[in-house]
This record gives structure tokens, sequence and C-alpha cells, in this order.
């Protein structure tokens, strides 16, 4: 019994020190005069003075790089409902052997 009570006196350690650091992070959250915004609470309104998209413009060649012709209906849907979202499809990803859309040169090296 002695071996075990040794054991978990570090574990209590870290945990004490695990809490006290949570304590900590919230107290100082708490005291701050600005305000904090969580997203949830109110997930269908934007707070105020934060930044809007109001236009954006996709350029439909670096989407539809590297897909063959004829191109799908379903990919030219999906481009249309895309909007101002983050797409990893319109950047360049990783090199060959995975660059299947060719979006990097090959070298001759």
């Amino acid at each position: 019994m002695l071996v075990r009570g040794v054991r978990m006196k570090p574990v209590i350690a870290l945990l004490s020190l695990f809490a006290l650091a949570g304590v900590s992070t919230f107290a100082s959250v708490a005291a701050s005069a600005e305000p904090r915004v969580v997203g949830g609470i109110t997930p269908n309104q934007r707070p105020e003075g934060f930044p809007k998209v109001t236009t954006y413009e996709l350029d439909r060649s670096q989407a539809l790089h590297g897909i063959s012709k004829p191109i799908p209906p379903s990919i030219e849907r999906w481009i249309d409902d895309q909007g101002a979202w983050f797409t990893p499809f319109s950047h360049p990803g990783m090199t060959a052997p995975y660059d299947i859309r060719n979006w990097h040169e090959k070298s001759d090296g």
C-alpha cells in the first residue's frame, strides 16, 4: 500500500497544478474589461463591429484548375454555392505523386 501511495502523490500534485492554472486563467478572463465573444451563444447574430464579407469574386479558372472538360454539373453547382467559404480545392496542395490536378510544375531534376 505504501508504494501505491507514493505513486499517487505526483498525480495528485499534477492535478492540483492543472486546477490552479485553470482557476487563474478563468479569473484573468473574468476580470478583463474587454468583452469576449463566444461563438454558439447567438450563432445567428454577428457581433457589432465585427467585419463582414460584402463582396466576393471567385476565380473559377483557379477553382477548376486540373479538372478535365466537360466539367461535371455537380462541380459547377458546388463552385456556385461555395461563396466566400475557404476551400482547399482552390489552392495548390501536396506535390507529386499526390498532385492529381497538376498544380505544381514537374521538375526534371
